[in-house]
């Protein structure tokens, strides 16, 4: 590698010292570029190749130096330049690799051929950098070194990658954030109690009957500027359409990586900007809860010895001892004495903080020495504008999935809910929209447990009939007020039941309904119930008879106004509280939701039920109030015993 140093005074101390390292034809340019006057104290790399070995070490040089470094190489048909790398500041070359390494169609054929070729790759200049561009790629360098010196705000690499067209020299932008996880750059503070503390700070709501102190409403193109690149972006595309009637959008994250089209976040809404942004939120929720990226995990501990500030596992429902034992399964028993590595989480009955299993509270993929105790996803998780918004509709969450699941496991016979009495004139034209498109006659039930959360059940029902048609599909959804979570589960049945409608494989659906135990990935739950033999497994619910209106359900629920979120926060923690229930808020706010003012939270409630999918990795042992629900509730005059529990795979996607 060759260097040359250009400066108006030849002084390695001038701080107007420009470094160019490299060699080939964009290294001659940008010299020739620089010399026509004072750049501004930085270090260029550059490369006619695909080469970054030189990168930490320019690095460590520049740090040394306290001055900005700027690399510039050439990627299969592309010159790229930048991102420019500050000191002390995140965001860097590796971040931008990462981010395009999860974005682009070809990141695993390009894997393949770098593992082949890299050293063909990183020396062998490319043919296409014809003078004309070498000079414009200069010339592109140049300014930004004087933007850097003179105005860095200015500076088009500044957070961004600049890619030039060979041989067209058409320049592209594609911004980027800084990756926490990455490990040239990222800086996670370490965990401790601290990130376990909640206290309770003003969350004035706009009125009493709004649930959120500021909405995503209105912030659909601030959310896709910041989040949306198909190169760099932490979401690579975002997709709408009409589905079922309704809009729904789709924010793929990482696609090259993904392994199942449900890690992407999903919006469905009545209009299609709100469902754009509810995909790009929901998808920020989801990698906050895979991994912590705002604070490095530092305790690894037995739960013994840590019993006494530390969550029971025992209490979230494992599985029976001899299940660990059996072929692939993929996590591990229980010892107290084994140590696991744990993060710092808020108890509400504690009011203190607490350790949570880190296996629990994120659901990323697990190292092989600690694999986790339980199937856990994103329940739980939730994003908001406030850290009580975040926390509230976590436990929201977790009522809707607890009382889902805990219907269908006792079989209990909860009440259906008369659609037509909706003050809300949507929620009876949303069904009818279902029937008249697709088919499908709507019923809805109010799965009230306890704490008298409003949840509701809904189910798609066949009204045409025909062997290649699903029988039935099944969905939930919770809210505060109840006719917002009566559409809410409205919103999201219509788009799910016309794909169901499109996938829908007869032959699939009888092998999965006459044998549990196939029943292994999210989509074979809904599968399952569109035949006919399993769908009769759904009649414990009342499609006849009498039935609630929705005003008689939101007395039952007895929701008292409040004017500041907190207090609402207050009131549903409480009446998990009164039941001997912990609620336990787990803060995953990650530095990219934080970076539009957005927090993020999992909760957990130890003695709830969690959604899993897959028949073998169901969570109904060790949790006895399971069994008391249907007595509490006024369905039997006695306790369920574990036998009596629903042995069939559940229903919901």
């Amino acid at each position: 590698m060759t260097e040359a140093a250009i400066t108006t005074v030849p002084s390695a101390a001038d701080p107007d010292l420009v470094t160019v390292l490299g060699e080939g034809r964009l290294h001659a340019a940008i010299r020739e570029a620089l010399a026509g006057g004072p750049g501004g104290g930085a270090i260029v790399v550059a490369s006619d190749a695909d080469d970054v070995r030189p990168y930490p070490g320019v690095a460590r040089r520049a740090a040394g130096r306290d001055v900005p470094w700027l690399p510039v190489r050439v990627e299969a048909g592309w010159a790229l330049v930048g991102p420019v790398v500050r000191p002390s500041r995140p965001g860097c070359p590796t971040c931008v690799g990462r981010r395009r390494a999860g974005n682009r169609p070809d990141a695993v054929a390009r894997d393949a051929l770098r593992a082949r070729w890299a050293a063909d790759l990183d020396s062998r200049p490319t043919a296409l950098l014809t003078p004309l561009v070498s000079r414009t790629v200069a010339a592109l360098v140049a300014d930004e070194v004087r933007r850097l010196r003179h105005d860095p705000g200015s500076a088009r690499t500044v957070g961004a990658l600049l890619k030039v067209r060979l041989p067209t020299a058409a320049v592209r932008r594609h911004p980027f954030l800084p990756d926490p996880l990455c490990p040239d750059c990222g800086a996670r503070p370490d965990d401790g109690p601290h990130s376990g503390r909640y206290v309770p700070g003003p969350a004035p709501k706009p009125d009493p009957a709004t649930f959120r102190v500021s909405g995503i409403s209105g912030r659909e193109a601030e959310l896709e500027q910041r989040f949306v690149d198909a190169e760099t972006g932490i979401v690579q595309a975002l997709i709408a359409e009409e589905r079922g009637g309704g809009p729904m959008a789709v924010a793929r994250l990482s696609p090259a990586r993904t392994e199942h089209e449900s890690h992407h976040g999903y919006g469905r809404s009545d209009d299609f900007a709100s469902a754009r942004a509810t995909a790009v939120a929901e998808a920020l929720e989801r990698i906050a809860g895979i991994h912590p990226r705002s604070r490095r995990t530092t305790v690894r501990a037995a739960y013994a010895d840590i019993a006494d500030h530390a969550l029971d596992p025992r209490t979230l429902g494992l599985y029976p001892d001899d299940w660990y034992d059996q072929p692939g399964f993929l996590f591990t028993r229980f010892i107290p004495e084994r140590p696991t590595t744990w993060v710092w989480a808020y108890s509400f009955a504690r009011d203190a903080p607490v350790l949570v299993p880190e296996s629990y509270a994120f659901f990323g993929p697990r190292p092989a020495d600690d694999l986790g105790f339980a199937y856990e996803c994103s329940n739980g998780c939730a994003l908001g504008g406030h850290p009580a918004e975040a926390i509230l509709y976590g436990l929201l969450e977790v009522a809707e999935r607890d009382a889902a699941l805990a219907t269908w496991y006792a079989r209990m016979p909860i009440p259906r809910v008369d659609l037509g009495s909706a003050a809300d004139r949507r929620i009876p034209m949303l069904a009818q929209r279902v029937r008249d498109r697709l088919g499908y006659d709507v019923h809805a039930f109010a799965a009230l447990l306890e704490q008298r959360v409003p949840v509701f059940w809904v189910m798609a029902v066949d009204a045409l009939g025909g062997p290649d048609r699903p029988r039935a599909l099944c969905g939930s959804a919770s809210h505060l007020d109840p006719e917002r979570a009566l559409r809410r589960a409205l919103e999201d049945l219509a788009p799910m039941l016309s794909g169901h409608v499109e996938r829908y494989d007869p032959a699939s659906s009888a092998r999965l309904a006459a044998d549990s135990d196939e029943v292994r990935l999210l989509e074979h739950h809904p599968l399952a119930y569109g035949h006919p033999d399993a769908s009769a497994r759904l009649g414990f619910l009342p499609l006849g008879g009498s039935s609630l209106t929705v005003a008689e359900v939101a007395a039952r629920v007895g929701w008292p106004r409040h004017d500041d979120l907190c207090a609402d926060l207050a009131e549903l923690a409480g009446r998990y509280l009164a039941g001997g229930l912990d609620v336990i808020s787990v803060d995953i706010t990650s530095p990219e939701a934080r970076a539009c003012g957005l927090y993020a939270a999992k909760v957990i409630v130890p003695g709830t039920m969690s959604m899993t999918f897959g028949h073998r990795y169901r969570r109904v042992h060790g949790l006895p109030r399971l069994l008391r629900l249907p007595r509490l509730l006024g369905h039997r005059d006695r306790d369920l015993r574990p036998e009596e529990l629903n042995p069939y795979p559940h229903p919901f996607p």
